[in-house]
């Protein structure tokens, strides 16, 4: 966990600061003295009292994603997304360290923040990407998700956390908001980015993976995707952009198990009948990935 990146947290009890994280300490503590354990993956969870009336994604779920993205099936969209982001940095001059800093200290490298982040692949091929040269904090509400988000990521912060929830971040502290097949908060997201900041959505388009739909028991894609997007965050965004993302792919048996298993119909699916349908299919399955990958300026 990097103590740079804790400045822009805040306490979700009282609204304070957290106070650096010392070698040995096992737990997160804000100036007014709340704590919250960081775990021995290195995430933290945040929520409190009753937490989230969510479901979150199993460890069967997380596992099934991790699965399927080490397979590099998405690799071209994790490319595509790397470039809308550090275009987006770019164009706010938030990438690189400078040293104009008070009294010659270095400012605060960029901050990304990967909101719905899940096992963390889709940031972690972001930072490898942009070499390093951003800050990141990852929130997911599955503590399953996080357990392989913070070994895979382990200098960002990751934290459980509601994303339909006032957001545990700073106002005005984050260069671009990452949202990849995750819930839109769009109020929270203006709130937290800078003025100059992106709001970067990724979302499937109507037709994705049309071809093993029913075997793999999806759930259908609104015809109307993208304009109910662009609706659901007005009034806080503008739409900047928005590129098509189209990815031919081969999928074997196990492959189409862990695409059911890793998205929301996974928490629908009896696994006796997945296994099933799974079992008839052929060697290789053809099918087509199709997103559209967004981007966002405050108003």
């Amino acid at each position: 966990m990097d103590n740079s990146v804790l400045d822009a947290l805040i306490c979700p009890v009282c609204g304070l600061e957290f106070m650096e994280v010392l070698s040995g300490e096992t737990a997160l503590k804000c100036i007014d003295g709340h704590s919250f354990d960081i775990a021995r993956q290195g995430y933290v969870n945040l929520l409190t009292g009753h937490g989230t009336k969510f479901t979150h994604d199993s460890a069967a779920m997380a596992a099934a994603r991790d699965a399927f993205l080490a397979g590099g099936h998405y690799r071209e969209l994790a490319d595509a997304l790397a470039a809308t982001v550090r275009g987006a940095l770019d164009a706010a001059g938030a990438v690189g360290v400078s040293t104009g800093g008070p009294a010659g200290r270095p400012e605060p490298r960029p901050l990304v923040l990967d909101a719905g982040t899940g096992t963390g692949w889709y940031l972690r091929q972001l930072l490898d990407r942009l070499d390093g040269a951003v800050d990141a904090i990852g929130l997911d509400i599955s503590k399953f998700a996080l357990r392989r988000a913070a070994r895979r990521n382990a200098a960002a912060v990751n934290l459980v956390w509601d994303l339909w929830q006032p957001l545990p971040v700073e106002a005005g502290r984050v260069d671009v908001v990452l949202v990849v097949f995750a819930p839109r908060n769009a109020a929270e997201f203006a709130r937290v980015l800078k003025p100059s900041g992106r709001l970067v959505v990724v979302t499937p388009r109507p037709g994705h993976l049309a071809e093993i739909a029913r075997p793999a028991g999806l759930l259908g894609i609104q015809p109307d995707k993208e304009a109910a997007l662009a609706a659901g965050v007005e009034p806080d965004f503008a739409l900047e952009s928005s590129s098509p993302v189209t990815i031919p792919l081969r999928l074997d048996p196990d492959d189409v198990s862990n695409v059911a298993l890793m998205g929301p119909a996974g928490h629908h699916l009896n696994q006796r009948e997945l296994d099933r349908m799974v079992a008839a299919l052929p060697a290789w399955t053809d099918a087509t990935a199709q997103f559209t990958v967004s981007v966002f300026r405050p108003r």
